[in-house]
């Protein structure tokens, strides 16, 4: 095992790879490598709890397989920037929406990608892991499924969970009426299979743009191509004709069968078991991979899962509500509601009754969000106790609540009707009524407080006690 990515006896990697992302980190100083071996049951996943929010983490040694595997890729808003290739986490929403703009679909044929270097008919080769004591079994996290739209005639993506039934067997967990479904209906309506092609490892880039909730019919490869400037290449899969990232580290390719379900369940966004469904099964034809192929894995539930599923759809409810107010400054789906269900929108108020508009606007561009909160642009939307200020000191009940009940949520709310996908929605305007005097509410400032350094007030000793 060599000691640096770049050095892998792959023939080569490309910057928009999963193994030129690994080497961007390791220059960053953020990629910790565990050498000890480790168990795909429990041992990994544990690991990586213990590792949230911090590096991302490379397992040299899995239990049972010869693979090496990557977790907590994009478990940071930095490193979630440097995928969409920048330093700062603040210029996100402005990379991906820029990115939509401007796509351009320029697409890069290869016709030997890596992945055929090596193959194999058995799911159990893969370091598949089981992370939660209740969980159905084990889950592929990480996975993109890419299908074939036979109503538009175009390709979709999307982020799905597999869970492993035998050894040429998963079930797919797909959410009603999102495209994948979508696809999968019109196959089943016309007595079909559904051939798809699954990838496992590609640069977060792809991820990020599998997770935009783009519009029907939209190929998120146009998105993913724009956030990695232009540099996607594509390889058709000789089994399903669709188009897949070149540089993939593993492909699964089968059917999504019509008339066979099995039972699965496991941990989501909110890190709770979602409860037990019905889903469709898969029908594994052939696994395919590179040479010293990386298996990416996902802690349910955790940063990684929360920012890679939340900020996709943050830079979306973001541009639907800016486009209703146009003096909204930024939209953030807080860490308390698990980076989806709840919205924190700051704007800056110029009449009464936009923050109504702007609560409604962001009901409707988010169909999963469960509580929404108006705030001002002096009040920071990423501080828990600014928003409770901002709620308690500018907002009467009376006036400010929006309740919406029997309305369509998140299948993921325990406390919610999650067969029939209905939840009450609650809106809060904790925005400075304009019909005060405005000095009414202003925070009052020290002058010069922030340019006061206590190092020169104070000894170090003291200072360190003080921090």
């Amino acid at each position: 095992m060599t000691d640096k990515i770049s050095e892998s006896t792959t023939p080569k990697y490309s910057k928009s790879d999963l193994h030129g992302f690994l080497h961007l980190l390791e220059q960053h100083n953020d990629l910790l490598k565990i050498d000890k071996q480790v168990s795909p049951k429990f041992e990994l996943a544990a690991i990586s709890c213990k590792l949230d929010r911090k590096q991302a983490v490379l397992f040299e040694h899995v239990e049972g397989s010869g693979m090496r595997v990557v977790t907590n890729i994009l478990g940071t808003r930095k490193r979630f920037s440097l995928a969409l290739g920048t330093d700062e986490p603040g210029l996100i929403h402005s990379h991906i929406l820029g990115s939509l703009t401007n796509a351009s679909y320029k697409k890069t044929i290869e016709d030997k990608p890596l992945f055929h270097d090596n193959s194999s008919t058995d799911l159990n080769d893969l370091p598949i892991v089981m992370h939660f004591e209740k969980d159905a079994g084990h889950y592929i996290t990480s996975s993109i499924v890419y299908a074939k739209d036979q109503e538009k005639e175009n390709q979709n993506s999307s982020i799905h969970r597999f869970l492993r039934l035998d050894r040429n067997h998963m079930v797919i967990r797909m959410v009603e009426g999102r495209h994948l479904h979508k696809c999968y209906s019109f196959a089943k309506e016309h007595g079909e299979d559904l051939k798809v092609t699954i990838v496992v490892g590609v640069h977060p880039a792809i991820s990020i743009a599998s997770a935009y909730q783009a519009a029907y019919g939209f190929d998120e490869m146009i998105l993913a191509n724009s956030l990695l400037k232009g540099e996607l290449s594509l390889s058709k899969s000789d089994y399903s004709g669709l188009y897949v990232p070149t540089y993939s580290e593993i492909i699964l390719e089968g059917r999504i069968l019509q008339d066979r379900t099995a039972e699965e369940w496991m941990v989501e966004m909110l890190r709770t078991y979602d409860i037990k469904r019905q889903q469709p099964v898969f029908e594994l034809d052939k696994i395919k991979f590179r040479n010293n192929a990386f298996f990416q894995d996902i802690l349910p539930g955790f940063s990684e899962h929360r920012l890679l599923m939340g900020l996709p759809v943050e830079s979306k409810l973001y541009e639907g509500v800016k486009n209703v107010v146009a003096s909204t400054k930024t939209v953030h789906l807080s860490d308390g509601g698990s980076n989806w269900l709840t919205a924190i929108i700051q704007i800056h108020k110029r009449l009464e009754g936009e923050s109504k508009n702007a609560l409604l606007a962001a009901f409707a561009n988010h169909p999963s969000l469960k509580m929404a909160i108006i705030v001002d642009d002096d009040i920071d939307p990423t501080d828990p106790v600014a928003i409770e200020y901002a709620i308690s000191t500018r907002c009467q009940a009376d006036k400010g609540l929006l309740i919406i009940p029997n309305a369509k949520g998140s299948s993921l709310d325990p406390s919610s009707d999650q067969v029939n996908l209905l939840t009450t929605k609650l809106g809060i305007d904790a925005t400075a009524s304009l019909l005060k005097d405005k000095e009414r509410f202003e925070i009052a400032h020290i002058p010069g407080e922030d340019k006061i350094d206590l190092s020169h007030y104070v000894s170090n000793k003291l200072l360190h006690n003080i921090k």
